[in-house]
């Protein structure tokens, strides 16, 4: 099982944020960890198509990826941007199975162009599963509260989980994973 995607990826690794979830969750499925901060859409697909994934033989590869992308490229290419990086597994990882996580809330206001971003982006991102190969899931919602602010301690920026937002990450997919590794 790989994990591939930017610093919220990343950090599930860092022992003040979701290191605990990760050794209690994903260590005992022996998963990797290839989250990088800062990276793009631009910047993973360079990594895949340069043989990062060469050697591994993945059974789920999980990706959550594109935040960073938010700003500086339109939507939809941000989306054209996963969908080339799951190409690029495809090839590299043929027997895998892909998990494309919807990109996680941006932002403290429900309103605020970053979220508006997100949800556009998870529209075109939802269209890329195929739901043989490709399974899409949107787990934005657990992060929040009904009137769509964030729950308190899911996230330390706004962007970024905390503790506690890495557990609900961890609770939100382990279903589709369970299923997924089978």
């Amino acid at each position: 099982m790989l994990f591939v995607g930017d610093s919220i990826t990343d950090f599930f690794g860092r022992a003040d944020r979701g290191a605990d979830v990760w050794k209690a969750r994903y260590a005992p499925l022996r998963a990797a960890n290839f989250g990088i901060s800062g990276d793009t859409t631009q910047d993973v697909l360079w990594r895949m198509q340069n043989g990062e994934l060469d050697g591994f033989k993945a059974k789920l590869i999980v990706l959550m990826l594109g935040t960073n992308n938010i700003g500086r490229n339109p939507n939809a290419e941000i989306a054209a941007g996963d969908a080339a990086i799951i190409a690029e597994f495809r090839k590299r990882q043929p027997q895998a199975k892909v998990l494309l996580l919807g990109i996680f809330p941006r932002g403290s206001d429900p309103n605020g162009a970053g979220r508006i971003a997100v949800r556009e982006i998870n529209t075109h991102l939802a269209a890329l599963a195929d739901n043989q190969s490709i399974f899409f899931l949107d787990i934005a919602p657990s992060f929040l509260n009904p009137d769509g602010k964030l729950i308190e301690g899911a996230m330390v920026d706004g962007l970024h989980p905390g503790p506690k937002g890495y557990q609900i990450w961890a609770d939100a997919i382990d279903p589709a994973v369970q299923k997924l590794m089978r």
